[in-house]
């Protein structure tokens, strides 16, 4: 028969709790390209399936966590609205690029708001990169350029499909700077809330604005999307987020390329040769560095929610 745990103990199960709670959810986050494909909807259709099925659920986490609604300045109820919109277009573009693509150049792209936030940094505070900015950028354009000119040997269509991801990284960038402010005032779960549910108005406007596929035949796609994207993904990560430094929240992330490459090769026969691993690791290394030596003034970035 054991004693109750010692201070210690508490905290080194807390620990290892988060740490798998971090990785759960990024691997969560990354197959959410392979649900992408199996949806019979559009791609455009299945993101909206993906945030309206889960925002219900989003009220009420935000409810049972006691985070307010109400009585918020209109300024920052509009700021989470705008920020939104963006992250409907960051979906909408995210998912297009998804069809076209290769899954581990989706999760990568799609990830590049770290990057861009960084170079973000560089022009408010009216600086020049030092040190280890320097290596985060080279590194990501490298790589970059290492993954697009891949693509564009394979067809016209996977480097578009990479275009796509890429705005869609761009997007989620401007998702972040627009609720940096927001953020004070409201509480994670209820940001999520209120702002999928301007996310939800604009991808079911692109949805329908495109004439794709918008009801499913088959909902199991895009409710388990609906799951592992927007409460199990993002619920673990905001579970786990607050316990770890941006270092390893960083080295946790490339867990999503790794996932996807493993699903695009087995699902979708997507064989990766030494040069997209060289990318990939270009890319990946950027994302981390991007986390630890940027400047401080713009947001932390969180990983990608999509």
């Amino acid at each position: 028969m054991t004693g109750p745990e010692t201070g210690d103990e508490q905290s080194l199960r807390a620990r290892v709790l988060a740490l798998a709670a971090l990785l759960l959810g990024n691997v969560a986050l990354a197959c959410g390209p392979w649900l992408v494909r199996l949806a019979d909807t559009g791609p455009v259709s299945a993101g909206f399936w993906r945030v309206a099925l889960a925002l219900p659920f989003l009220f009420l986490l935000a409810a049972f966590s006691g985070e307010q609604l109400g009585g918020i300045p209109r300024k920052a109820i509009l700021l989470v609205l705008a920020g939104g919109a963006f992250f409907g277009l960051d979906i909408a573009s995210w998912h297009v690029g998804i069809g076209d693509t290769r899954l581990a150049n989706a999760v990568l792209f799609g990830n590049a708001g770290s990057v861009i936030l960084m170079v973000w940094g560089f022009v408010v505070l009216r600086r020049l990169p030092i040190g280890r900015e320097w290596q985060a950028i080279i590194a990501a354009f490298a790589g970059s350029a290492v993954l697009l000119g891949r693509s564009l040997e394979l067809s016209t269509a996977n480097f578009v499909g990479d275009l796509f991801c890429l705005l869609a990284g761009l997007l989620y960038a401007g998702y972040l700077l627009l609720l940096q402010d927001a953020r004070k005032s409201f509480g994670s779960w209820s940001v999520l809330a209120l702002s999928s549910s301007a996310s939800v108005a604009v991808l079911f406007m692109v949805a329908q604005l495109s004439g794709e596929p918008f009801w499913p035949t088959d909902w199991t796609p895009v409710l388990v999307l609906a799951f592992s994207s927007q409460l199990l993904g993002q619920g673990l990560l905001v579970y786990s987020l607050k316990a770890f430094s941006p270092l390893v929240i960083g080295i946790a992330l490339l867990t999503q390329p790794a996932v996807a490459a493993l699903i695009g090769w087995l699902a979708f026969d997507e064989v990766l040769v030494p040069l997209d691993l060289l990318g990939i690791v270009l890319v990946g290394s950027a994302l981390v560095l991007a986390r630890v030596a940027g400047p401080r003034k713009p947001p932390r970035p969180r990983v990608n929610p999509v």
